[in-house]
């Protein structure tokens, strides 16, 4: 499966073209491909207050109802159509990291070139991310939109979080922005580190040979 491209660079925000409709998905199930994409859905299902607005987000989704999602720190945002002509402004907003929790992260990658291998084929080691609680859990996620629906979520809401259940599938590193922190920005950060760590080892060896 090719992974979805964003429509502009810019390190800390990726907007994604409209997914196309996946009729299939509609059925009870797991609707991501993914152990971390489903982990999202789930924070967003568990703090639900009405299963049925879940049901129908998912319909939603499932029929390309949602327009290109933009992905900021701490922000996913769509236009979602429902029943009336204008689509609604949704938007899911969730905790960015700390930089201690950045740094917990980032020296867990650092310290095994398994984990960085991974992110780079579009995996995300299950150790990796609960390092610094990387994803979302029940009530991490608030929904918003634009429709006068006050459910927790609205169907809209629910529909924008399942189809940005996807791009987490194509692309792990969608959930690192959505944390804070771009893909490009972390992988500076982790050849800085390893560069660090290969000069000790280098150092601490030439002084054992003196």
């Amino acid at each position: 499966m090719t992974a979805p491209r964003a429509s502009r660079h810019d390190d800390r925000r990726r907007t994604f073209p409209a997914l196309p409709s996946r009729p299939g998905a509609a059925d009870e199930g797991d609707f991501a491909a993914s152990w971390w994409g489903n982990a999202w859905v789930e924070s967003m299902e568990d703090a639900a207050l009405d299963p049925a607005r879940l049901r129908r987000g998912r319909a939603y989704a499932s029929r390309g109802h949602v327009d290109a999602i933009t992905v900021t720190p701490g922000r996913v945002m769509a236009y979602v159509h429902g029943s009336r002509p204008r689509p609604y402004r949704t938007e899911i907003r969730l905790r960015t990291l700390g930089d201690g929790d950045w740094e917990d992260l980032l020296d867990a990658a650092a310290a095994r070139p398994d984990h960085i291998a991974a992110l780079l084929d579009k995996d995300m080691p299950h150790a990796l991310a609960a390092t610094a609680d990387l994803l979302p859990t029940a009530g991490d996620l608030t929904p918003d939109c634009s429709c006068p629906d006050d459910g927790f979520p609205c169907k809209h809401a629910a529909a924008l979080c399942y189809q940005t259940a996807r791009l987490l599938d194509e692309d792990p590193f969608v959930l690192f922005l959505m944390r804070g922190r771009g893909e490009h920005e972390i992988l500076a950060d982790l050849t800085r580190r390893n560069a660090t760590r290969s000069a000790a080892v280098v150092r601490s060896a030439a002084e054992r040979v003196a």
